[in-house]
């Protein structure tokens, strides 16, 4: 069996210079975590703020925690000293959250806005129609604690890889939109995870979230 460092090794040789590792370590122990930032790793992903406190009061400091999971406002505080991505914005007023938080903490927090393509209902995130709505109503201008970095976006959870594909390739092409239209600073598309970052990477991820290959199943 692989160990941890062979896993990251294997994903890392497989990837464009251009792509990062995001290594998701929700609910794996911290132990864990440090046996991949020895191997060099240093973006973790975390989903839950209490579990990420946790491991980041405990863990190296030199780490760059990412926030990946649905993020209610009223948790926005406990994260907002240290996080340095958060992936998942799906609303104005999650932005507008975070920006009212990074200023009390004097940061600039770096922010991906979630779409939503994938075919499950349960899945959050903005139309592609409202996102060009954030940039030609000048809405991100309103919060200048806040840097929008790119996008965030999952496929529908399903074995068709053409289905995949052709989700990812309509991320990108609208990420390309925004880069061109209205930021050319925009320079993060995070999408990809363990069962299809190869995908998400041949339709030009920039950034690809993988959890149980590296660290095996959860532990709930």
């Amino acid at each position: 069996m692989l160990s941890i460092a062979e896993k990251i090794e294997y994903i890392n040789r497989r990837l464009p210079e251009t792509t990062q590792l995001l290594a998701i370590s929700k609910f794996h122990p911290a132990s864990l975590i440090q046996e991949a930032y020895d191997a060099g790793q240093r973006l973790f992903g975390e989903s839950r703020e209490q579990e990420l406190a946790q491991k980041q009061a405990e863990l190296p400091k030199d780490i760059e925690w990412h926030f990946i999971g649905h993020l209610q406002t009223n948790k926005v505080k406990y994260i907002a000293p240290y996080v340095a991505m958060i992936h998942s914005v799906d609303s104005l007023r999650l932005l507008e959250e975070i920006d009212k938080q990074a200023k009390k903490c004097e940061r600039t927090i770096d922010c991906l806005l979630e779409l939503h393509v994938a075919q499950e209902e349960s899945k959050f995130g903005f139309s592609f129609d409202e996102v060009r709505r954030l940039y030609e109503e000048k809405w991100l201008e309103k919060y200048p604690n806040v840097r929008v970095r790119g996008l965030m976006g999952m496929a529908s959870n399903t074995e068709d890889d053409l289905q995949v594909r052709r989700e990812f390739a309509s991320i990108a092409a609208f990420f390309d939109e925004i880069k061109q239209k209205y930021d050319a600073s925009v320079d993060t598309l995070s999408m990809g995870m363990t069962n299809d970052w190869k995908i998400a990477v041949e339709e030009g991820s920039t950034m690809v979230r993988i959890g149980s290959f590296i660290f095996g199943e959860r532990v709930y």
